[in-house]
């Protein structure tokens, strides 16, 4: 088995690499002018090779997707394992309007297509509750990152107060707090578009108690600014967010440090300064799982 990396994913490879004890390639990838891919494959492959990718910024890295599988069949791959930490276009799973793709199901068809095996971590699934439902292979795998967030969050704090923004988050916040013996609370959200989100904090007692806010996603980072400042009126000592995929866009980041957060404390799904939170164990041990 062989593991092929990607250059903007390279230093997460290396450390899954470690872990499965397997050698490591890197793919040759260059972008021209107009914006296309030029992707490059080692010339000799072993039978099974594991493609490790986040695929945040998913467009172009979907067509890099889709060059190297179809290249390394070529080459005679009979096995291809596709590793993404962060799966993008879950989300959409019905059509709110006429006429309104529904990504979810066309982008999983095509992972199903490319690749014999998918593990991700903490797809962001709303009215599903199986991976495969989305990607239709036996192999569809969603790992929880709860795990190893929660002993991050015991390495660095005595105790805390775990927070959940909404009800989605409610699975994992509780399942931390019961693996590590915090505290939990759930807020509200209603959102009314992408910047635009209200929220309840729960009625419960946050004055002199640090809190950790987690959310499995920040991507515009509002839903954490409002939570922050609430916090703050409650009486919150200190306030950290813990993050599981941390996409950050556009000025999300500056928005929540702005808000008075203490610290970010993302895991390395995506490659970003807050990622401090290693994966490479629970995916090493889910890729042996299959083979």
């Amino acid at each position: 088995m062989l593991l092929l990396a990607f250059p903007d994913y390279l230093e997460q490879a290396q450390r899954l690499a470690t872990q499965l004890n397997v050698p490591i390639s890197q793919t040759f990838l260059h972008r021209f002018p107009d914006g296309e891919s030029l992707v490059r494959l080692p010339p000799a492959l072993p039978r099974h090779i594991v493609i490790f990718r986040s695929l945040d910024h998913p467009n172009d890295k979907l067509i890099e997707l889709l060059l190297c599988a179809k290249t390394a069949r070529k080459l005679g791959v009979h096995r291809i394992t596709l590793v993404a930490p962060y799966l993008c276009y879950m989300r959409q799973d019905i059509a709110n309007n006429p006429g309104e793709a529904v990504s979810q199901r066309i982008i999983g068809q095509l992972l199903a297509d490319l690749f014999d095996d998918v593990i991700t971590v903490d797809p962001h699934l709303h009215r599903i509750s199986r991976l495969d439902q989305a990607i239709p292979l036996q192999n569809a795998i969603s790992l929880s990152a709860s795990g190893v967030i929660g002993s991050y969050l015991q390495s660095q704090l005595n105790h805390a107060v775990l927070l959940g923004p909404d009800s989605e988050s409610e699975q994992w916040v509780a399942g931390i707090a019961s693996e590590i013996g915090f505290e939990y609370g759930i807020a509200k959200k209603i959102r009314r578009s992408d910047h635009d989100v209200k929220i309840t904090l729960p009625n419960r007692n946050f004055s002199g108690h640090p809190v950790v806010v987690i959310d499995d996603m920040a991507s515009t980072g509002r839903t954490l600014t409002q939570t922050i400042h609430l916090l703050h009126k409650a009486g919150a000592t200190e306030i950290y967010a813990a993050i599981t995929h941390p996409l950050f866009c556009d000025d999300a980041e500056t928005a929540i440090r702005s808000a008075g957060v203490n610290g970010i404390w993302s895991t390395d799904s995506i490659r970003h300064s807050t990622s401090c939170i290693r994966l490479d164990e629970l995916l090493a041990a889910a890729v042996r799982s299959i083979l």
